[in-house]
């Protein structure tokens, strides 16, 4: 019979299952955690718990938070097992499993707990996994949205917010006023220049609501830039179950994980840090490179695996990689056209990394979905796929590869596969997108008229002329046949 989650099971867990070799008792708050989902337990909390087991930084223990109604979900589930995670690396030869303990407690779902919550001094950093879309920003401009209702709100109600902001603020001018050193803010968000995003939403608010505090923020409040990634899918009864038959546990929110994790970050803090690395972080003094690789090798090459997938009936990342036209295409699209047009990174070897990347995407214990990569195509290609367009234009090189990538894309936004299929296309800009799509079997160059998605690239006659061949290629042959010749150039 599995046994269910707790304190007192620790000692009852079978030998597979890793458990912490520290005493939780001896752990005290340093960390606020706002945003308890899976990617957080996979990835921050286990570096965390990696530092613990070493027998150091007791005082940095995590307490979750949230202000939304998800998070009291999590709560729940959690405060049934003392706060404990079952983190499962998913293996191809062989899976592992640890009891995640860093977490100590988790703050009721009440804004005003969690502002008093904050302003404790132990608490020196708060971090936060709020999704991309949580930072009130315009995608299209990068600006801060000051016009946003809940923003609005919580620039006339600083001491009854609304937003993660909202709450932060409050937090730091009690302590600005009390005379108490702020702590850091650090995003773990996947978003290119996470640090400088969360800036830029705190010091908006908080210019809405006194130039004093955004000149004191600004002036004291650390907001580290990191690049964060683990693959980690979500919970489901399928999780559940592997969970219970293959370590006998019963936990009713694990986390499964592939066993790959990487956390690049600027040693930027205003009162002090965890020593991370000694748990695996890479301290640096600028992650903007290291990003920049992850974007255009990793989220890049996920982009050109996914929309000649999506076209051909392929269902899972893992079986895509196994389809030698799919995984040929992106491979060679990537080794021949991206990574010779990225800068160095100290250190790192782009090849090893990109084939580090395939060997991830052919997990099959993962099960990611070619669905899940298609996602808002139109946000995604201005940051994944079309900035190694311009740089390869600029230096007069060919973009034979990224100009079929974007052809393959808007080919998958006309809405069926080349089966005849229908494809249900997420994007905020659908409707649009599919109707120049579906014109370009008779207009190949109607797509590129999307200027405000496109860029530079749209007006480019070296990619106007490669896209056109590409889009009427894939319209009169199909994806099979124009991916097989491009494979055997």
């Amino acid at each position: 019979m599995a046994i269910k989650l707790n304190n007192q099971a620790l000692k009852k867990l079978p030998a597979n299952v890793s458990v912490p070799a520290y005493a939780r008792s001896e752990i005290t708050p340093g960390i606020v955690h706002i945003g308890v989902g899976n990617f957080h337990r996979a990835h921050q909390a286990v570096y965390m718990d990696k530092l613990f087991n070493l027998g150091i930084d007791y005082d940095w223990g995590i307490v979750g938070a949230g202000v939304k109604s998800y998070d009291e979900a999590m709560r729940n589930k959690l405060s049934q097992q003392d706060w404990l995670s079952t983190v499962v690396e998913l293996d191809p030869k062989q899976d592992s499993a640890r009891v995640c303990a860093a977490m100590i407690d988790f703050v009721e779902i009440d804004a005003q707990l969690l502002i008093e919550q904050l302003c404790k001094s132990e608490i020196r950093i708060v971090s936060l996994t709020i999704t991309e879309g949580g930072y009130f920003r315009d995608e299209r401009s990068g600006k801060f949205n000051a016009a946003h209702a809940e923003i609005i709100h919580d620039s006339q109600n600083p001491q009854a917010p609304k937003t993660v902001f909202g709450v932060l603020l409050a937090a730091l001018e009690k302590r600005r006023v009390g005379g108490v050193p702020p702590f850091t803010i650090m995003s773990c968000d996947n978003l290119p220049g996470n640090g400088h995003v969360t800036q830029q939403a705190v010091l908006g608010l908080a210019q809405l609501i006194s130039e004093e505090l955004a000149e004191w923020v600004r002036a004291e409040v650390c907001f580290p830039n990191g690049m964060v990634d683990c693959i980690t899918p979500a919970t489901g009864e399928r999780e559940r179950v592997l969970v219970k038959e293959s370590f006998d546990i019963e936990d009713a929110s694990p986390v499964v994980c592939e066993a790959f994790r990487q956390w690049v970050l600027e040693d930027k803090f205003s009162q002090g840090r965890p020593a991370l690395e000694k748990a695996g972080v890479q301290f640096v003094d600028d992650v903007a490179p290291y990003e920049l690789m992850k974007l255009r090798l990793l989220n890049g090459g996920h982009a050109a695996l996914s929309y000649p997938a999506a076209l051909l009936g392929i269902e899972y990342v893992h079986d895509a990689m196994q389809n030698e036209l799919v995984s040929g295409f992106m491979k060679k699209l990537i080794q021949q056209e991206v990574i010779p047009i990225v800068p160095a990174v100290e250190g790192m070897d782009f090849n090893l990394y990109f084939d580090k990347a395939c060997e991830r995407f052919a997990n099959p214990k993962i099960a990611d979905t070619i669905a899940r990569l298609c996602l808002d195509g139109s946000n995604r290609q201005p940051k994944f796929i079309l900035p190694s367009i311009v740089d390869r234009l600029e230096q007069d090189l060919s973009v034979d590869g990224l100009a079929l990538e974007v052809a393959l894309w808007c080919r998958y936004c006309a809405g069926t596969d080349d089966a005849g299929n229908s494809i249900d296309v997420v994007d905020e800009n659908v409707m649009r997108l599919q109707e120049q799509a579906l014109l370009t079997r008779q207009q190949p160059e109607v797509f590129l008229s999307l200027a405000d998605i496109l860029g530079p690239v749209a007006v480019d006659e070296t990619f106007i002329a490669c896209f056109t061949t590409a889009i009427k290629s894939l319209w009169v042959d199909g994806v099979a046949e124009t991916l097989q010749r491009y494979n055997a150039d």
